[in-house]
This record gives C-alpha cells, structure tokens and sequence, in this order.
C-alpha cells in the first residue's frame, strides 16, 4: 500500500470516529517507563499520560503493553504536534458510578491513599479525591499514619456528594467487619495466663497494639520487659511476631491486655540474693535525666543514681558532665525497694569521702585556713581540704558586731582563718567559727561579775524607756528610766548599781539603781542586828557572872 493510499484510509477512519473534545475513546498501550504511559488511540501521534493517571489500573497488577485502556480526548492537537488525552477524566464518571453503588449496597471499593492532610489522609478512587479522616483509618489508634501512605486499601463509602465532589471513607468499618468472625472465634477460646501468637501492628508512647488475627491485644509499656524502658522501639518493631501472655481480657469490651516480660522469670524475685545492699557492682549508664541516671545491674535490672550520689563535694553538676550513655561505671547498691521495684545507687560511695577523712584528720576546736567560696543570708562558706564546705553561721562572726555590720567585713575569695565547732560527715557538715578565735571580753566579764555584784559606769546614752551604762569597753549595762523618776542622769554622769541579770543572747548587763539601795539597806540591818545581838550577848554574860559569883559566895559562908 502507498503511502497516499495509507493516508487515505487513515483520513476515512478518523471520520468515523468521535474526536470532541471530551469524546471517551479506547487505545493501547504501546510503551511504558516509571513515570509515563504510552497510548496509542488510532490518530496519527501517540499520546503521552502520567502514568500515575493508571494507578487504579494498577491495584490488581501491573499495566502492560497492549492493554486497552479508556481514555478521555483532550485536544487532538495541542500545539506541538501530540494528542493530549487523559486516563482520569475517562474513569471519573464510571467512578462516580461504583461509589455511589458501593454507598448503597455497602461493597468496598479501593483506593491509593496518596497523602495526609489536616484530620487525615487523601485517597484516589480511580480518579476521584476521597477523604479518609484520621479517626476512621484504623480500628485502633495509631501514633502515626506513615505505614499506609502510598498504599492501596480496601474502603467502605459512609458519605458522599457528587454536587461538592465530597467523599468521605472508612478503612476501620472494613478491618470491623473483617475481624468479627476471628474476634468471635479467640475470644471462645482464649484464657487468662493462656499463651498467644501476634504481630506488632503500632507502637506507642504507651505500649504496643498486637494483631492477633482479629482482634487487637494491647500490650502495655510496663509489661514490654522487666527493665524499666522509655519507649517500645527500644525493644520491639512494627511487625514483630512474637508469643505473648494474655493477662486479662474483657469480652463486653473487646479488650485484651497482654504481657511478654512475664515469659520470662521476675528478676525481682531474687534481687538480694544478686544485689546486696553496699555491694560495688559494674553497671553500664542506659539513660540520663536532669534528676540523675540510670544504669543496668544486668540485663534485667536497672537502677537510678540520683544527682546528689554522684559526687561528694558538687551537688548541683548536670549527670551529663559526668557519665555518658553506655559508660561503665563503679556504683553501690544504697536500697532496694522491691514494692515499688527501685534500685538506688550510688556513685560517690565507690569513691574517698572528703569528709569522713577531714574528720579523722582534724579535732574539734582546730584552726583552720580557707577561702570564702560564697556569702549567704544565713553565713559564709569557707573552702577546705579535699574541696569541701565549711559553714560559718552569721552568729559565729563576731563577738561584738551585729551579723548584717560583721559579713560587710568579709569578700569572696578572702582567706580566712576559722575554728572548727562540729563535724558530721554523714550529713556532710562541717560548723566553723570565726569569732572563736579571740576571747569573748563580755562572757568574761559576765563571768567576773555575776548577778548581784556592785558596779559603776557612766551614762553612755538615754533611751525613751532605758538608760545605757558603759561598763567597760564594749560592756554595756542597762537601768530603767523609771528607776529615776524625774531626775534622770546626763550623759557622761556616773552610776552605781547593782547587776540583776545577764542578757547573753543580746550581750547586756541589766542593772538597777533600786536593787542596790535594797540591797545597802539589807546590809544595813544586818549589821544592826548584829550588833544588837553582840550587846545582848555581852549584857546576857555579865549578870550571869554575877548571879553565879553570888551563888558562889553563899556556899561559901
């Protein structure tokens, strides 16, 4: 045949043949890549189509050359020389057709679910957008939809309006109507404590779901291993079969609770026996937390070395400056709480205690020297040997000064000198004092003169309620204006009273001008009435003498 011939006959079958814009034709599938799909639909060039146009062509296998294919007429010349048609518009209405078929009998239809979205994902029903919302995608909830993106499912139509191309889709009602008669089946059979086959279906943050072929089985977090875990990818992965253990099960509710640690022996059970308290064990660092970290004992076992066991002289260093997850490290067994299965360990304790050895090293009532490492509101902490605290309290910096006066005296950095006044290495505490170092001039003279001693000063100061007495140096007395009445003293004058009490606390002498004129007049009758006494005594004396002497007389006569 000629080539006009050819041309010809081609030009009397494209008259035959509906080319409209929009016109549903057939072709053939003449080539295919990855991405394209070559249809040839009788006209004198091929047609190039997405070949994501066929992927619901392709749900129960793949496209092939020479498959026939429906295909909607776009522009028989699109100004370069191709036929521009489209595999989706042609399959649209059909689509339409089968949901709306599918709504009414309840059949599933597939679909290729291409994305997510906000609430859900996006499914491609042979060229219709349908909306898969995230509460309907599973039977169970998932911590993420990821698995099923770029996946043809098995769908149920629960909505549809073809006026506002809205189309709503439920993979959960076909997973429900699918596990029924299963779930029917291992629900008549299963038992607590009984053993059960699955497949990890989702992890969580708390647990995992297992399919055990109808019926989803939760298997909590804390029942994952006997170790403590902080999520379940740490141990299992999305489709694991494993045995598990059914630890309770609810058949009103559908539940099923499951366990796998418990196929193995509790290693609590014989914790003691392993793990005596004191004992320095190897363990390795499993995680870190602002609070501390935590180290595996064994495989099973797992213990928590909190913040303030890790070093004995810094209890604020973050645990992440010390170890490192994965690090060996030397620890000790402090507690074991078996109720409540918690192991405390200690870092610190495998280590020299600084302060069990500045104990043994020094007495009480020692000098000592130090730098001021910080200034509080309660004291002054002095740095001593084997990098430990001293604390100086404000009470214990000056005999004389006030606290808030005394602290101004010092900077940190200073060195000091201090005198230990306790020591408690067990509760890390060392006491110091400052004002220790010299005599205290008031507890002497508090000493010397005690309550009822006769003294004299000169007025230092007058108060509303008191006046002050200057003693001796930094010695002050204190007398009640009400002991003057009217005619209180000056300044500078001097007075002579007695001392009625000591006010350690508040460094005072409390005097009284009253107490001692009480106390001369006292003195005074006593002298009285010894002097009376003496005369009595010697009048007594004399005419005894004479009574006696007569007496004497008479028996001589």
């Amino acid at each position: 045949m000629t080539e006009t011939a050819f041309e010809k006959l081609l030009d009397e079958s494209l008259t035959t043949l509906n080319f409209e814009q929009g016109a549903l034709i057939s072709g053939v599938v003449v080539d295919l890549t990855s991405d394209w799909v070559t249809v040839h639909v009788g006209l004198k060039s091929e047609s190039l189509i997405p070949r994501t146009e066929f992927l619901a062509d392709e749900v129960d296998g793949e496209l092939e050359i020479g498959d026939e294919v429906k295909v909607s007429l776009e522009a028989v010349e699109d100004g370069h020389g191709s036929t521009r048609v489209s595999r989706i518009r042609a399959m649209h209405d059909e689509s339409w057709k089968n949901l709306e078929e599918a709504l009414e009998t309840g059949a599933l239809i597939k679909g290729y679910i291409s994305g997510k979205v906000r609430g859900g994902m996006t499914v491609d029903v042979a060229g219709v957008r349908a909306f898969l919302p995230g509460s309907l995608v599973d039977s169970r909830p998932l911590e993420s939809f990821d698995h099923l993106e770029k996946t043809f499912q098995d769908f149920k139509v629960i909505k549809l309006d073809k006026e506002k191309s809205n189309v709503v889709l439920s993979r959960k009602a076909v997973q429900e109507d699918l596990n029924s008669e299963e779930r029917e089946k291992i629900f008549a059979t299963i038992q607590e404590g009984s053993l059960i086959s699955g497949i990890v279906k989702n992890l969580t943050d708390y647990g995992a779901f297992v399919d055990l072929g109808g019926v989803d089985g939760l298997l909590h977090i804390t029942d994952i291993t006997w170790k403590r875990i902080n999520h379940p990818s740490e141990v299992l992965n999305v489709g694991d079969k494993l045995d598990f253990k059914v630890t309770n099960f609810d058949k009103e509710k559908l539940r099923i609770s499951l366990g796998l640690k418990q196929l193995t022996n509790d290693p609590w059970e014989n914790i003691k026996d392993s793990f005596q308290i004191n004992s320095i064990h190897k363990a390795k660092v499993s995680s870190i937390a602002e609070y501390g970290f935590f180290a595996e004992l064994d495989s099973n076992t797992e213990g928590l070395v909190h913040i303030s066991e890790i070093d004995w002289t810094n209890k604020s260093i973050h645990p992440s400056k010390v170890v490192s997850i994965g690090d060996e490290v030397d620890v000790m067994v402090l507690e074991i709480d078996i109720d409540k299965r918690r192991v405390s360990l200690g870092m610190k304790q495998c280590q020299e205690n600084p302060w069990l050895t500045f104990s043994e090293n020094n007495s009480l009532g020692d000098v000592v020297k130090g730098e001021v490492r910080s200034i509080t509101d309660f004291g002054m902490f002095i740095g001593l040997e084997g990098n430990i605290d001293g604390l100086v309290h404000l009470s214990d910096l000056s005999w004389n000064q006030s606290e808030e006066e005394a602290v101004k005296s010092f900077v940190k950095g200073q060195e000091v000198e201090a005198v230990i006044l306790g020591m408690d290495p067990h509760k890390e505490r060392i006491s110091l004092g400052i004002k220790q170092l010299s005599e205290d001039v008031f507890d002497t003279f508090a000493k010397n003169n005690p309550k009822g001693t006769e003294l004299t000063g000169s007025v230092s100061s007058i108060g509303e309620d008191s006046i002050f007495v200057s003693l001796a140096e930094d010695i002050i007395g204190k007398i009640k204006n009400k002991e003057f009445k009217d005619n209180l003293p000056a300044e500078g004058d001097s007075i002579t009273s007695l001392v009625t009490s000591i006010d350690r606390k508040n460094r005072q002498i409390n005097l009284s001008v009253f107490a001692l004129e009480k106390s001369q007049e006292k003195e005074l009758i006593k002298e009285n009435i010894s002097k009376n006494k003496q005369i009595e005594s010697e009048t007594k004396t004399s005419i005894g003498d004479l009574i006696q002497e007569e007496l004497s007389d008479s028996s001589k006569d």
